[in-house]
């Protein structure tokens, strides 16, 4: 298999993965927003996050999805928390999961941090209460 079909085979991989964390929804308003100048941008973090490091079988996608939370919430990444805190509803990470992850980010990334990603985890659990009840 030559590069390019490597590629593309990951990146098939990291398209089903991405669809299978952050849902259908999410996936295709990215796609249809794409532009020529963010499509490198794209295809390599389809290929790259979601082809390589989302796909190994070593970990669950539970497991990732709170070592993603707690790194994103360390590293101040608020968009990006709340894009995966949104994604456990498909990774099977529960709240209490989250709570312990970020009980973790408190110590070892320091409480402001952790607290701004609670309030953030907080709001997107609100929302997708609201859709669930609507």
């Amino acid at each position: 298999m030559n590069d390019a079909a490597a590629q593309t085979e990951r990146y098939r991989q990291g398209m089903t993965t991405r669809r299978a964390v952050l849902g259908d929804r999410h996936v295709d308003r990215a796609e249809s927003s794409t532009t020529d100048f963010d499509r490198p941008f794209q295809e390599l973090i389809t290929e790259a996050a979601w082809g390589n490091l989302w796909s190994r079988p070593t970990w669950s996608k539970r497991e990732r999805s709170m070592v993603t939370i707690a790194l994103l919430a360390a590293l101040g990444h608020d968009e990006e928390v709340a894009m995966h805190v949104r994604a456990t509803a498909n990774t099977g990470a529960s709240r209490a999961d989250i709570a312990e992850a970020l009980l973790h980010v408190a110590i070892y990334a320091g409480v402001p941090a952790a607290n701004r990603a609670i309030k953030i985890a907080k709001q997107v659990f609100e929302q997708m209460d609201a859709e669930q009840g609507a």
